[in-house]
C-alpha cells in the first residue's frame, strides 16, 4: 500500500540575509539553533541551521538584497520534506501547480563538520495556490 503522505514533515524555511553574520549570530547564540551545513564564500555563502526534529532554518547571503516592505519578511520558499520528490512534484503538477524547478540532483559542498561533503540532495520547486514558492527536498543525512 503507497503511504497517503508522501510529504513527511518540513525540512526547511528559507531566508535571505542582508548580514549573513548577524543572522547566523542571532539564530545560533540566542535562539540556540546549532549549525548543520554550510556552503559556499562571502559574498554567497549559505547555511542550514538545526533547530531540532529534524527542521532547519537556511539561510542565504543577501547583502545587496533592498529591506523587504514594510510589514513582509525576508522569508524566501519554505520546503517540505519527502522521500519520493519526483512523484510528489507530478503530483502537484497534476493539481494546476506551476513547476519552477524540474527534479534536479545536487551535491551541496558542505564545510560544516559531522555531515557528508559533499551532501546528496534532490529538490524540486513549484508554486502553491497563492503563489508561495515551495520545495521539495529529499536527502538522507539531513
Amino acid at each position: 500500500m503507497t503511504d497517503p503522505r508522501p510529504v513527511t514533515g518540513f525540512h526547511h524555511v528559507a531566508l535571505g540575509a542582508r548580514d549573513f553574520d548577524r543572522t547566523i549570530a542571532f539564530y545560533t547564540g540566542v535562539l540556540g539553533l546549532r549549525p548543520k551545513v554550510a556552503w559556499g564564500e562571502a559574498p554567497h555563502r549559505a547555511a542550514m541551521l538545526d533547530a531540532g526534529d529534524r527542521t532547519y532554518l537556511e539561510v542565504f547571503e543577501r547583502p545587496d538584497a533592498p529591506p523587504p516592505p514594510e510589514g513582509e519578511g525576508a522569508i524566501l520558499h519554505f520546503a517540505l520534506r519527502t522521500d519520493d520528490t519526483d512523484g510528489v512534484l507530478e503530483r502537484a503538477r497534476a493539481s494546476g501547480a506551476e513547476v519552477t524547478m524540474e527534479p534536479r540532483s545536487v551535491d551541496i559542498p558542505n564545510t560544516q563538520a559531522g555531515v557528508p561533503s559533499p551532501l546528496p540532495i534532490r529538490i524540486a520547486f513549484f508554486l502553491g495556490p497563492d503563489g508561495e514558492v515551495v520545495e521539495l527536498f529529499q536527502n538522507a543525512a539531513t
